[in-house]
């Protein structure tokens, strides 16, 4: 049967929609993947996904590095290609699957950005304030650095995925009591998979003051929300909201180096492992699938070590 490219990415988007269970926004990149690189076989003529060869792979390879895209592009988006193959191919929509043998660009290591305990501090008093807006903001940033989380993932939190520590556990009448010293969040990750993550008395603290004195302020603008961050007018706050407010911090705070969504949860890490924490219970904190994803951290600390090496050590220069 011939079978199109558009045809064939429904078909995949929709199995990695109900059957691996992606989220929405991993869906959404997946789509932006597939339209791309159907729109690049209608330039070549080639309708039919089965005219599709190994040598039509390597040239879309080719062409994707030739307009200067970064590696890790590269990688996803071949990445996606050569799944959506894989699944026609074993659903029989396909004769072959000539994806089997392209290779992936090599990926340049990049080390994460993490900001100095000293800027991590600063940015946090910056978001300083007692109207409803700041005492979010506060709430917001202090949450995303003591959890590691990413801000898609905090965002997404309801106010129920907030848990107290075990003895404050029938509190919720008086939540400065119950988070002053911390608690748990349920943080829905990467294929809705969930994992529950510890939050510091710091966040805690910021935590209770907007439960207390903005959100309800907040939320009665709106239709009410489950959502734990809310908006002026009572909605749930966007990832794009979450990352002005960020980056309006950093400009307070007069940090120069450049602050991302991310830039957060890599200074947790980075300070965590820093602190002496082990690999593996980062790499559970971090909702990481396998430890080599966390192990990236590893570098940035053991440059640290160099570092102080250098500086203590009578024959190190």
């Amino acid at each position: 049967m011939d079978l199109t490219a558009p045809q064939g990415a429904q078909r995949y988007l929709r199995y990695v929609a109900i059957e691996r269970g992606l989220s929405a926004n991993s869906q959404a990149a997946y789509r932006r993947d597939l339209e791309a690189y159907a729109a690049w076989l209608e330039t070549r003529e080639l309708e039919n996904l089965a005219e599709v060869t190994q040598d039509t792979l390597a040239s879309y390879v080719a062409e994707l590095a030739a307009q200067d895209l970064a590696s890790a592009s590269i990688t996803r988006r071949l990445s996606t290609v050569r799944g959506m193959h894989r699944f026609l191919f074993d659903e029989g929509l396909l004769p072959e699957n000539v994806a089997t043998t392209v290779r992936t660009p090599k990926r340049a290591q990049r080390l994460p950005k993490a900001l100095p305990i000293e800027e991590v501090e600063a940015l946090l008093a910056a978001a300083g304030g007692e109207d409803p807006v700041a005492l979010r903001d506060r709430a917001l940033l202090e949450l995303l650095y003591a959890s590691g989380a990413r801000v898609s993932e905090v965002t997404a939190l309801d106010v129920d995925d907030l848990l107290a520590a075990p003895d404050h556990d029938d509190a919720w009448g008086d939540p400065e009591h119950a988070l002053e010293e911390g608690g748990f969040l349920r943080v829905t990750g990467k294929g809705a998979k969930q994992r529950i993550v510890p939050y510091g008395s710091y966040a805690g603290r910021a935590l209770a003051a907007y439960l207390v004195r903005a959100r309800p302020a907040m939320v009665a603008h709106g239709r009410g929300t489950p959502a734990l961050f809310v908006g002026p007018r009572g909605a749930r706050l966007s990832r794009q909201s979450a990352w002005l407010v960020i980056r309006a911090a950093a400009e307070r705070a007069g940090i120069t180096a450049e602050v991302s969504p991310h830039t957060l949860r890599h200074s947790f890490a980075t300070h965590l492992l820093a602190g002496g924490a082990d690999v593996r219970t980062v790499q559970e904190l971090l909702g990481h699938a396998s430890v080599t994803t966390t192990q990236i951290y590893t570098q940035v600390t053991a440059d640290t070590l160099r570092e102080r090496y250098i500086e203590a050590h009578p024959r190190a220069k």
